[in-house]
């Protein structure tokens, strides 16, 4: 396994769709009525689900990739700039499959029955336990506020890389 200098399109193409279901899900998140006992999912809460399962499946898919495909660090940057941008992308992993799972564990817990889309059962991890849904919900709140500040440094770095540095870090993201 050799290191390559680019992202490739594989790595490109995961990247960008988890930006873009990212959004969706704060957007849906943020625009939800507030969750109170006995309620039971609606519409938002079905697509907000069952994206949390596509971007739980799309970030296994990329940390593998990115295992198996590794990119050389950029040579030009110091020393520390290297280092905190690994632990940074390895903190956004860590992050997204957090997030998406303490959400599934919250839809589990609240013993709610959803379909991926409308279209399939989605499977539950758990059953019906209140106590434990308000204790994942706190913790599937504060995993999304960790991931949003994360996801703000890693677009202040990019966007100073681009406007300050006027290196050609943040192209290694884009498309050719």
């Amino acid at each position: 396994m050799s290191l390559r200098l680019h992202y490739g399109t594989t790595t490109k193409v995961l990247h960008w769709a988890i930006v873009a279901l990212l959004l969706v899900q704060y957007l849906i998140g943020w625009l939800m009525p507030d969750i109170h006992r006995g309620m039971q999912p609606g519409v938002g809460m079905t697509f907000h689900v069952s994206i949390g399962l596509v971007l739980l499946i799309l970030i296994v898919l990329r940390f593998a990739w990115r295992l198996t495909h590794p990119v050389a660090p950029e040579s030009s940057l110091p020393t520390w700039q290297r280092l905190t941008s690994e632990v940074v992308h390895w903190m956004l992993y860590v992050m997204v499959l957090l997030t998406t799972i303490t959400g599934w564990l919250f839809a589990s817990f609240r013993g709610w029955s959803i379909s991926f889309f409308y279209l399939v059962p989605f499977p539950m991890l758990f059953s019906n336990n209140p106590t434990a849904g308000k204790a994942i919900d706190g913790l599937h709140q504060a995993t999304g506020w960790l991931l949003l500040i994360l996801v703000g440094v890693h677009v202040a770095a990019a966007l100073i890389h681009l406007l300050y540095y006027r290196d050609r870090i943040m192209a290694r993201m884009l498309p050719r």
